[in-house]
C-alpha cells in the first residue's frame, strides 16, 4: 500500500484534524491491508507465509474491532457499514 493510499485513506477515517492513530484509522488501514494481501493469495495459493500474516492482522482487526464495539456502539456500526465488513 502506498502512502498516498494511507494518506487517503487517514484523511476518510480520522476523528479530527491530526489524528493518525486511533482505532477507526488503525482498522482501516488494516482492511486496506487485509484486502491487498488477499488479491496476493488469490494467485499464489501456495504462499503459507502471507496467509500466516494475513490471518495475524485479521485477527489485530478483529481485536481492534471488539475494543470499539465496548467503547461506542455506534461508532462501530459506522465503521463496519463504510469497510463493509461482515461481523
Amino acid at each position: 500500500m502506498s502512502q498516498i493510499d494511507k494518506k487517503v485513506i487517514k484523511e476518510k477515517f480520522q476523528l479530527h484534524k491530526n489524528d493518525t492513530g486511533s482505532s477507526d484509522v488503525q482498522i482501516a488501514l488494516l482492511s486496506g491491508r487485509i484486502e491487498k494481501l488477499a488479491e496476493h493469495l488469490s494467485a499464489h495459493k501456495k504462499d503459507h507465509s502471507s496467509r500466516y500474516g494475513l490471518i495475524r492482522m485479521v485477527s489485530a482487526r478483529r481485536r481492534l474491532l471488539d475494543y470499539v464495539k465496548q467503547k461506542d456502539k455506534e461508532r462501530y456500526q459506522q465503521l463496519i457499514k463504510k469497510l463493509k465488513i461482515r461481523r
